[in-house]
């Protein structure tokens, strides 16, 4: 007896959601001027990666000349 009446009140409590289908709104959150990043947060975030990038090309640039100073080398 018990188990049915918790399906009743299941179907009670969930049977809105069949008749408002296809009217739900696109999303949870409340729709609002969110701007997400902050400048501050984004200009960080440009620096760390355009800085992470110079140090990879300086890094493989010396390691390319320090190559083929040993490419020349032992050429002659």
């Amino acid at each position: 007896m018990v188990a049915k009446q918790r399906i009743r009140m299941a179907n009670e409590k969930h049977s809105k959601n069949i008749t408002q289908r296809g009217n739900v709104s696109k999303s949870t959150r409340p729709l609002g001027d969110d701007k997400g990043v902050g400048p501050w947060l984004l200009a960080l975030f440009i620096f760390v990666v355009c800085g992470s990038g110079k140090a990879f090309l300086e890094f493989f640039t010396i390691k390319a000349q320090r190559f083929d100073s040993k490419l020349v080398q032992g050429l002659h």
